[in-house]
């Protein structure tokens, strides 16, 4: 580094949307950029835009963007001196953040020791009890086996969730309503969860009916600063993934939002955290909230916060790994934003992937909306990696008005060559439910998508 709050050169070790999100940033802070990329994203944006670009394997991700010796390989090469992981892939490998410390290569996120307190669950868990935050009741730990399982499930009361402590994405988890079901959800959890994680160990909770899933943006500096910057909805969900997600949340209160976001510092507290993350809370019909996770590096949804509090989080995770101290000052919306996950998916086929070649694509304009995309017409979705090919953010002084905003803009959004959410979005933004803010995590499952 030139001084002190400077990075001379950064390798983004992703791809897509992300790094070309991350490229941008850079550009406008005068740091030159390395992209990485595999040999089926030669054609990516990210790839054109950044000063360097190094192929660092095949299709494969295990082969190329989960590849740690090739990445450094491609740091050395390149001179650069700090590394950004984006989301997904290595952003929250404790290993990979060790290795570049090993290094002296500085990773823009949290130290390794943070990310393995909050990455494995029932640490977190753990981690949270001590703090104050509140957790769903479950078991203490890992269970050993089916008939403490059952145990347990009785005395907490059914319904219960069995979750893999490594997973995410919703594998290795399954919802238990009695007990005649308990061992074969067992088994298949546990089965899922080791060929998915590795590690096939497995704890309980109480299943929360009717949740909503509410995130706090917070971010740490390296001298024990923790703030937070407010809330988003993310309950528009499908199999566990988030589809549609906003700032505030027309669920909770003023008192809600301060008690949450107070929690959220308490967590980033408990491990000194350094860096942007998001405490992830279950809520439920009482207005009740749990801990549910913490994520300990940027979120897909992150532009949602940027536009209702103008803040650059991306500029703020390379500020704070500088080595700047953060303001103590907390943030709130001042206006509302909503973003759709434009995913090359079908649907009405229960949202199965379709990747392929664009033949046509246009993107919405106008006041309050932007497109975060690394695709364009002729480009060819590869069937390797997750299916998101576009954000689309609106931004409006009230929710009525971001909806209204937002059905325009899908309305203008062109897709051609291939099935997109398109569709599913622009039904639900006319849905009288969503528009009252009537949902919850499970609201997909009964709605029926219209047919075009």
């Amino acid at each position: 580094m030139k001084k002190k709050d400077t990075f001379n050169k950064i390798l983004i070790a992703n791809r897509g949307e992300i790094a070309l999100r991350i490229i941008r940033t850079c550009k406008e802070m005068g740091i030159k950029t390395v992209a990485v990329y595999s040999t089926a994203d030669i054609d990516s944006l990210h790839v054109r835009f950044a000063d360097e670009a190094v192929c660092i394997g095949p299709a494969s991700s295990a082969e190329s963007y989960l590849n740690i010796s090739r990445i450094m390989a491609a740091v050395e090469i390149t001179n650069a001196d700090a590394v950004h992981p984006g989301y997904g892939f290595l952003s929250e490998n404790a290993q990979f953040a060790e290795v570049c410390t090993e290094y002296g290569i500085k990773f823009i996120g949290p130290t390794a020791d943070q990310i393995r307190k909050m990455g494995d669950k029932i640490t977190a868990k753990e981690t949270m009890i001590k703090a104050d935050v509140p957790v769903v009741p479950g078991s203490e730990g890992l269970v050993k086996d089916v008939k403490q399982g059952i145990k347990l499930a009785e005395e907490i009361g059914y319904p219960v969730i069995i979750k893999a402590t490594a997973g995410g994405g919703g594998r290795g988890m399954r919802i238990i309503w009695e007990e005649e079901e308990f061992e074969s959800n067992w088994n298949m959890a546990r089965n899922e969860a080791a060929t998915a994680f590795g590690n096939d160990g497995i704890y309980i909770e109480k299943f929360i009916e009717e949740p909503r899933h509410i995130e706090i943006q917070i971010a740490g500096d390296q001298y024990g600063t923790v703030i937070h910057l407010s809330e988003r909805d993310c309950s528009i969900q499908r199999r566990h993934q988030k589809l549609v997600e906003e700032a505030p949340s027309p669920f909770l209160t003023k008192a809600l939002r301060k008690k949450m976001g107070d929690a959220a510092i308490a967590a980033g507290k408990a491990i000194n955290y350094e860096g942007v993350g998001t405490v992830e809370f279950l809520v439920d019909k009482y207005k009740n909230f749990y801990f549910m996770e913490m994520n300990t590096r940027i979120q897909v949804e992150h532009t949602v916060t940027e536009e209702v509090i103008d803040h650059d989080l991306i500029k703020e995770q390379i500020k704070i790994a500088g080595g700047e101290k953060i303001s103590g000052k907390n943030y709130f919306p001042t206006m509302h934003a909503m973003e759709c996950r434009i995913n090359a998916e079908d649907p009405y086929h229960n949202f199965r992937p379709t990747p392929g070649p664009i033949t046509s694509f246009h993107s919405p304009k106008g006041h309050g909306v932007r497109v975060d995309t690394h695709v364009y017409a002729s480009y060819v979705v590869p069937p390797y990696y997750d299916s998101m090919i576009a954000k689309l953010i609106v931004r409006a002084q009230t929710r009525s008005e971001c909806i209204t905003k937002m059905s325009r803009a899908l309305d203008e959004f062109i897709v051609e060559g291939i099935k997109t959410t398109i569709p599913f979005h622009k039904q639900l933004m006319k849905d009288e439910s969503f528009r009252k803010g009537d949902f919850h995590t499970g609201f997909i499952n009964d709605f029926v998508l219209k047919p075009e």
